[in-house]
């Protein structure tokens, strides 16, 4: 009898430790198995495969089919976005010659006799149509913005750059309202996507000069370890406190900018442009006391 309990213990030590090598071995497996379903569904290929009925298996059935599941949903969006795709390509070509084509008869009429009643309903034509094309044009850009078709990549450029496009792009607009328009150069280096942060700015500046019937427009830059700031300030109406929030909503426009030109759509997309850099926007204002939008451009550390 004593000599049988070391091989006793022996036999059930054995036991305990291939139990163990077992356990190892399936869990390794286990988890192995839903390494490679994971990879799959990552890369886009994931392929469904036969599972027995015990427990473990059961519980890779179940991520499987969540897998699928996903696999699916992507697809579908995928589906979605082309169709998106094409149907914003559609409303960009069918919409453009139509609009083109007012506005370039709108200016063909100015050159005949007309009545000043006449004259009037021409200029509000024309002031539609122009409307009209803003609109598509910024509904176009924000659908491409949203659904991925269009992508903002920003890199490290010279904030100067920016100021120079803007400075020529919406000069005349300002001095044709008789404002004064600055825009103090700079050296500062920010991260932007240049082309999309341009019209960022841009529609900022003319909502600036919107809402400004005497006075000035200034641009100026400022920076921080960390940001370049570009301030853009206007003597206009300026915004109550409790407003400021709607106006970067989509077609958000204040009771009091009703009489003015505009669809409510530039603030909107221009926040999402700059949030897009990896900045954002804040707005300094007082109803009757003008504003300033601070536009934050995130600086690269190195």
């Amino acid at each position: 009898m004593n000599n049988l309990l070391p091989v006793l213990v022996c036999i059930l030590s054995a036991a305990a430790l291939a139990f163990s090598v077992y356990t190892i071995c399936k869990n390794k497996k286990i988890l192995d198995n839903v390494e490679r379903m994971l990879n799959q569904a990552i890369k886009g290929d994931f392929h469904e495969k036969q599972f027995t009925e015990d427990r473990t298996s059961k519980i890779e059935s179940k991520l499987s089919d969540y897998l699928q599941s996903s696999a699916l949903s992507a697809e579908n969006v995928r589906k979605d976005r082309d169709k998106i795709k094409t149907l914003i390509a559609d409303i960009s070509h069918q919409t453009k010659t139509p609009v083109t084509n007012l506005l370039l008869h709108s200016e063909l009429l100015h050159e005949t006799e007309l009545s000043e009643e006449q004259k009037e309903s021409l200029n509000a034509i024309e002031n539609e149509a122009e409307k009209l094309r803003f609109l598509i044009d910024a509904l176009i850009k924000l659908s491409r913005l949203e659904n991925g078709i269009l992508t903002i990549e920003p890199k490290t450029d010279e904030v100067d750059r920016l100021l120079k496009e803007v400075d020529s792009a919406m000069r005349k607009k300002a001095e044709a309202k008789g404002l004064d328009f600055s825009v103090t150069g700079t050296n500062a280096a920010a991260c932007f996507d240049y082309k999309w942060t341009v019209e960022a700015l841009c529609n900022i500046v003319d909502n600036a000069i919107k809402y400004t019937d005497r006075g000035s427009i200034s641009i100026t830059v400022s920076s921080t370890d960390m940001f370049a700031c570009i301030s853009i300030k206007d003597t206009g109406i300026g915004i109550a406190e409790e407003d400021i929030p709607k106006i970067f909503a989509r077609f958000g426009r204040l009771q009091a900018s009703r009489e003015k030109e505009g669809v409510g759509i530039g603030l909107y997309l221009a926040r999402e442009i700059i949030t897009k850099d990896g900045g954002y926007i804040k707005v300094k204002s007082k109803k009757g006391e003008g504003s300033e939008f601070l536009v934050y451009l995130k600086i690269l550390q190195n």
